[in-house]
């Protein structure tokens, strides 16, 4: 008898373990629907031409951002089976081509006034600009632009990705942590390649590293896929490495033209990072601390693909929304748009920090990850890197220093 009340609590978890999955796909409670305690959630991108990747290796998914927010969507309707709530997401995708003001107008014309997009940064402000986008929230999950929150910032907008500020700041830190401060940077033919590039320049400054030369990136090899073209490039990576002391290759190629083809060729035996290498991120496929596994693993069983940082930053929109929901106990917008902004919010969202919004810039505040393609690496910000309210705020523009005048 002893043995078997020894092994009867063991036996318990076990149940537990396969029941509470089972509770996790419950449906919200019709009295949810029934009470009028509705949240409509909307959603507006545009279907974009997808490209050949340099590599077959990661092909690019079409549902990149909404199949978070689906998941984002579903984690509410668990949390609101307990609090009388329900939410739903209100699609709207405006065809490639097409005025995505439109799509907005008709997100507006339903009354939604919570709207998370996925758009670039000039689409994001020709909607914010609109007159019925004045009372909405928008939630920015996809436009990284240093701009959108400092001179183009929006009261309207709230951003959930990091800035390329904040994702240089990061990447810095830890090389001068690791005291890699000779750094060769490597910049790409776009605005975001050069914005990205001035943002580690700018780290550089702030932290004590030295950026010992900027080289733009100009080759053009031919045939990538003939028999000899591996032997092309290397020759040609080696030349423009050639005759540089530095610790660090940084590299600025956010539409990956040419950034993994530097790791291995260089002249000197040299660590890479930036876009390619060693990558800042808001997510990574190897991230699995703080119980970020869990997301990992609900995400994949709904998409059937990894997470992308698109999709996490649209899962901590519609996972923001809820919160605030949950913690005023109410549906309208207003409301909940007030709480995200005021001191009392704070997101978990498997960082092992509170996140919340920056008040003069709409930035959410959260770690970066530091990880190539199957190690976590690090995380910033790194010890050492003080801060008077919030060690976050040593990535990114801190407020003293913001332009960003909210209009």
């Amino acid at each position: 008898m002893s043995g078997r009340r020894r092994r009867l609590p063991l036996l318990i978890t076990a149940v537990i373990g396969v029941i509470a999955p089972i509770a996790v796909m419950t449906p919200p409670l019709a009295g949810a629907r029934a009470g009028g305690q509705m949240v409509e959630i909307g959603w507006l991108s545009q279907t974009q031409k997808r490209t050949l990747p340099l590599t077959y290796l990661d092909q690019p998914p079409s549902d990149e951002g909404i199949a978070g927010a689906r998941l984002g969507i579903a984690d509410d309707n668990t949390t609101g089976r307990f609090t009388g709530q329900s939410f739903e997401l209100v699609e709207s995708v405006a065809p490639a081509g097409a005025d995505v003001r439109a799509a907005f107008g008709e997100l507006a014309g339903k009354g939604v006034k919570l709207v998370v997009t996925d758009l670039d940064a000039p689409q994001l402000l020709a909607v914010a600009a609109l007159p019925e986008a004045a009372r909405a929230t928008i939630f920015d999950t996809a436009a990284p632009d240093d701009q959108l929150r400092a001179r183009d910032c929006r009261v309207n907008v709230l951003h959930l990705l990091p800035s390329r500020a904040m994702l240089a700041d990061a990447l810095v830190q830890y090389l001068v942590v690791k005291r890699w401060t000779q750094l060769l940077l490597v910049v790409g033919r776009s605005d975001g390649d050069r914005e990205f590039g001035a943002d580690i320049k700018h780290a550089a400054t702030k932290f004590r590293a030295d950026i010992v030369e900027e080289k733009p990136w100009t080759f053009t090899p031919g045939a990538r896929r003939t028999d000899t073209g591996h032997f092309q490039i290397q020759a040609e990576i080696a030349r423009f490495t050639q005759g540089i002391n530095y610790d660090m290759l940084v590299v600025a190629d956010e539409e990956d033209e040419f950034g993994d083809d530097l790791s291995y060729r260089t002249f000197d035996p040299r660590p890479v990072a930036g876009t390619q290498g060693l990558v800042p991120s808001a997510w990574a496929r190897p991230f699995e601390q703080w119980g970020a596994t869990q997301l990992q693993d609900r995400f994949f069983r709904q998409a059937k693909r990894w997470m992308t940082d698109r999709d996490y930053a649209a899962w901590m929109a519609t996972r923001a929304i809820g919160e605030a929901a949950t913690r005023t106990q109410s549906t309208d917008p207003t409301v909940i748009s007030a709480f995200m902004r005021s001191g009392r919010f704070e997101l978990a969202a498997y960082k092992g920090a509170r996140l919340t919004f920056r008040s003069w810039d709409g930035q959410l505040r959260q770690p970066v990850l530091l990880a190539d393609t199957r190690s976590l690496v690090s995380v910033s910000p790194q010890p050492g890197f003080l801060h008077q309210f919030s060690e976050l705020d040593t990535l990114g523009v801190d407020q003293p220093e913001t332009k960003c005048r909210l209009q």
